[in-house]
């Protein structure tokens, strides 16, 4: 798992908007295809490669003015995989899939709101494989796990979970613009 790679490592990287030109639209999403209601975005196109007929649905949430963040953002991730059938769960690996989503979205929004003056948007998206959770905020520090992780520590335990859940996660940062968007990646289940 790579905490230095600014992006995964199917991308060819950044998108061009940026973290701050964040428009509901993600890889494999035509613009206008998304419905936008109440700071919501939702999106369904085909992906860019005209060899697969993969799907990716992508969600944004802004969380502009917004209190009780944390929870909204885990509402709003159960609302997506129940929109793309992660839920309800037919099996206890598909159950602790979906929970292990949640878990991941609830460490990345803490994060923000911890170290970074909070959270500006979370994005969510998926295809048949991989779940891609984003949250940007305007903070200037570097997400890391505390090393050495003792488990018995109350705190700090956010990026290592995130570490040990996720097939890789990473930093985006756009030149010239503040703050950063924090990605991971988790695997479909079986």
């Amino acid at each position: 798992m790579s905490t230095t790679r600014p992006y995964s490592p199917g991308d060819r990287g950044p998108e061009p908007g940026g973290a701050s030109g964040a428009s509901g639209v993600s890889e494999g999403d035509a613009p206008g295809d998304g419905a936008s209601e109440g700071g919501t975005t939702v999106s369904s196109a085909p992906a860019a490669s005209s060899v697969s007929s993969v799907s990716r649905h992508t969600r944004t949430l802004s969380f502009e003015g917004a209190s009780g963040v944390v929870p909204m953002a885990r509402d709003f991730a159960r609302q997506a995989l129940y929109a793309w059938g992660w839920l309800p769960a037919s099996s206890a690996d598909r159950r602790a899939a979906a929970e292990d989503v949640l878990l991941v979205v609830s460490e990345l929004v803490t994060n923000a709101c911890l170290h970074a003056e909070g959270p500006d948007e979370l994005w969510i998206s998926c295809d048949n494989k991989v779940i891609r959770i984003e949250v940007s905020d305007r903070g200037t520090g570097q997400p890391a796990p505390r090393t050495p992780h003792r488990a018995g520590r109350p705190g700090g335990h956010g990026m290592f979970i995130v570490q040990r859940l996720c097939l890789d996660w990473g930093v985006v940062r756009t030149p010239g613009v503040g703050g950063k968007r924090v990605w991971a990646e988790l695997g479909a289940p079986a």
